[in-house]
């Protein structure tokens, strides 16, 4: 494992430990300053990180247990970070404004066919661009989906009948996840509405407005901008912990935790018989 295999520049092995360090840093700290907000693990919550444990050390056998260094205390340690991080991250998320206003979450639907205007390949592998009669065609069939879909109020089943599919998507005022042609021209409509065919890069396509405030995917957004203010609340209080923690780690150690070792899960006896009778 110790090949770049995220692209990102980095040994797979180092990003892996990277993160391990990073977060046991981030449980250390929870555990260390949890009580600060009123926050600790109760003797039957520790008990029951205890039998996880046990249970956890009855269902590996030496061997493994040996190259994953675990012991009882070692898991339950584990098992209780973890939980006393999850107490701190509930007792953070009760901090936050539950108040989001429709302005700050409206989205908009719209329903879209795209049509390609790249060129094709030739068979020594050049591109040829589409000529202005393959172009106008292109636009001419959009234009017939487009009065399909108006006599039969079905998009989707407009754009099969020639071989493209139709793209639902929410978005809001401050979304970057929509083309931006796509979404200035959507922007322009009202409910019900097709807008004239938008030239794109390297595509054509026809909108619809689906609606200009989609109740549902409203409710969905608040629910996400809801779910973002309570990580941002965890990790500001994790952050100035950090800040003002002086933390070391043991290089020694880090070093001796490897990824040469590749581990399959074993089969289940029940589904090889199983396999084999088929």
């Amino acid at each position: 494992m110790n090949q770049d295999l995220s692209g990102s520049g980095s040994i797979y092995g180092e990003t892996v430990k990277s993160s391990i360090v990073d977060t046991l840093e981030e449980y250390y700290l929870v555990e260390a300053h949890a009580e600060e907000l009123g926050e600790s693990l109760s003797d039957e919550e520790k008990a029951a990180a205890e039998d996880a444990a046990q249970s956890f050390l009855d269902v590996n056998d030496s061997k493994t247990l040996t190259v994953m260094s675990a012991d009882k205390d070692t898991v339950a340690h584990v098992l209780e970070l973890m939980a006393i991080q999850q107490k701190v991250y509930g007792n953070l998320a009760q901090t936050i404004d539950t108040n989001v206003d429709d302005a700050e979450a409206a989205q908009k639907t719209i329903s879209y066919v795209r049509s390609s205007t790249s060129g094709t390949t030739d068979e020594d592998g050049n591109t040829v661009e589409l000529t202005e009669e393959e172009l106008a065609e292109k636009k001419d069939v959009l234009e017939q989906i487009r009065a399909e879909a108006e006599e039969s109020g079905d998009l989707s089943a407009a754009a099969e009948n020639h071989d493209l599919t139709a793209t639902t998507s929410s978005y809001g005022a401050d979304d970057e996840s929509l083309n931006d042609t796509i979404k200035a021209a959507a922007d322009a409509l009202s409910d019900g509405e097709y807008a004239d065919i938008v030239e794109g890069d390297n595509a054509y396509y026809l909108i619809h407005m689906d609606s200009t405030f989609d109740e549902a995917a409203t409710q969905t957004k608040k629910e996400s901008i809801l779910e973002q203010r309570k990580q941002d609340a965890y990790t500001n209080w994790v952050d100035g912990l950090k800040e003002s923690a002086e933390i070391t780690t043991n290089d020694d150690n880090l070093s001796k935790l490897t990824f040469e070792r590749v581990f399959k899960i074993k089969e289940d006896a029940s589904e090889g018989d199983a396999s084999k009778g088929e």
